[in-house]
């Protein structure tokens, strides 16, 4: 029998994801481990930068008004979701990064980028140094309660893990790790995860459809 798949990333990327899944003949589980919401942000001159780096969607989903000020800038987004995002935000991609933030980071500086700015959110991973001129968090994840009859549905899942926060959270929902097969979107969400997990598989590009891939083969 093939296992469920546990989407655990914020609303409204869950359902999407979860319908994806089971647009595939796959049972997904529904199981947010936090929720975002916006930050209030002052917005930086956009003349004192070349680049915008963007490693969510929710920085375009929560970013508001302020971002109308940025749209002159070149956008540089790590995945294909957030690059799509962006594009309907009405920004210009520049370069759509498969490898993380930091591989990212170093691809825009090969173009030349020099000064660039980072909207993030509250949790991030990246910080000031090299071309990242300045960041600035524009949404907050915030962790949502897991019940004990949520965590036991997870025994025997394939539980996509789309963070390095979202799997600590996940390995502090889940007592045991035994039966529980992890599908991560990197080796860093992977690492946040910790050890004694049946089996964990990373895609081989940070974006969902490329995760769910993974778990499916995991599934069977």
């Amino acid at each position: 029998m093939s296992r469920p798949l546990a989407v655990l990333r914020p609303e409204p990327g869950n359902r999407i994801t979860a319908a994806a899944i089971e647009g595939r003949g796959r049972t997904a589980i529904r199981l947010p481990l936090f929720e975002t919401r916006p930050l209030a942000w002052a917005v930086p001159d956009p003349a004192g930068f070349d680049a915008l780096i963007l490693t969510s969607a929710n920085a375009l989903r929560w970013g508001g008004e302020g971002l109308n000020a940025l749209r002159s800038l070149p956008v540089y987004a790590v995945g294909e979701a957030t690059a799509s995002a962006a594009q309907r935000a009405h920004f210009e991609v520049a370069a759509i990064g498969r490898s993380g933030a930091a591989a990212l980071v170093e691809a825009a500086e090969a173009r030349g980028v020099r000064r660039a700015l980072h909207l993030v959110g509250r949790e991030r991973t990246l910080e000031v140094g090299g071309i990242v001129a300045e960041v600035v968090p524009v949404y907050a994840s915030e962790v949502l309660p897991v019940t004990q009859k949520d965590a036991a549905a997870l025994q025997g899942c394939i539980a996509l893990v789309q963070s390095a926060r979202a799997g600590m959270r996940l390995a502090e929902v889940v007592p045991d790790r035994r039966e529980v097969i992890l599908a991560a979107v990197s080796e860093a969400a992977a690492v946040g995860a910790g050890s004694g997990w049946r089996a964990v598989a990373i895609a081989p590009r940070p974006e969902t459809e490329a995760l769910i891939d993974t778990a499916i083969a995991l599934a069977d």
